[in-house]
């Protein structure tokens, strides 16, 4: 969307910079942690499938209380550049993060559209992942590997509104954004904001990196029907709440599910 540049005197070289330190600080630092992983599974003796890549686990293993503050540590300063993002935002006076669409003016409306966009993506992503592991171009996805202990569900929870809230605010709704006052194309935004989900899930594989950006595409031209990203944060906290305690409840127990 191309809208007015964020105040008086702002030029696209500081907008450009902007862009790039918010995405330093977060996701695009994160796509090049996972293009290293992969490169480092790739090359590992063995198949990919045969490889763990382990999402949820924990930082103390013995010491509950110890790895519960870190478990929430690390959740809460994941958040720091959707803060960052509400301050840059509120700076060109148009409601900060409300003008993207994060906010609770339409709460049902954004509830309802996310179940079925969860609905629709979830047995879809889930078929893909095992066709793409089958075929060995995927590492077994761990989701969870906490210990059993009565904050497990809680934080999983957490950890899934977490990567809702951090990556659709900024990969698609204020990426695309400024990407818009850049003077980006609309086509050549949506295939930077996808190729920008697909690469910070390489670690998982070549099956993380297609179905996340395929995934991409369809949350960008949503958020440009809707002009909120509401629907989406909702969908996207709904699809891993389901993968994280899903995993937790039925790793081992059911034949089709992979584990390490």
């Amino acid at each position: 969307m191309a809208d007015s540049l964020p105040g008086e005197g702002t030029s696209p070289r500081i907008l450009r910079s902007e862009t790039v330190l918010v995405l330093a600080l977060s996701l695009g630092a994160s796509g090049v942690s996972a293009l290293i992983s992969f490169i480092g599974s790739l090359t590992k003796p063995g198949g990919l499938k045969h490889q763990a890549a382990n999402l949820n686990t924990s930082y103390a293993p013995g010491r509950p209380w110890l790895d519960l503050a870190w478990q929430l540590f690390g959740i809460a300063t994941a958040l720091v550049p959707v803060a960052l993002v509400a301050h840059l935002l509120l700076r060109e006076r148009t409601g900060g993060l409300r003008v993207i669409g994060f906010d609770r003016t339409r709460p049902w409306s954004d509830l309802g559209r996310g179940v079925l966009i969860a609905a629709g993506i979830g047995s879809a992503g889930l078929a893909f992942y095992l066709v793409a592991r089958a075929a060995g171009g995927n590492l077994t996805v761990v989701p969870e590997s906490l210990p059993d202990v009565w904050w497990k569900y809680p934080v999983l929870i957490l950890s899934a509104l977490q990567n809702s809230v951090l990556e659709e605010v900024i990969v698609v709704g204020y990426l695309l954004r400024r990407l818009g006052q850049l003077g980006w194309t609309p086509m050549a935004a949506l295939v930077a904001s996808s190729v920008l989900r697909g690469s910070y899930h390489l670690y998982q594989g070549i099956g993380g990196f297609i179905g996340n950006m395929v995934m991409g595409v369809v949350f960008v031209l949503l958020y440009r029907r809707w002009q909120r990203v509401g629907p989406l944060v909702v969908a996207h906290a709904l699809l891993d709440i389901g993968a994280f305690v899903g995993y937790g409840l039925l790793a081992g127990k059911v034949s089709w599910l992979p584990t390490m």
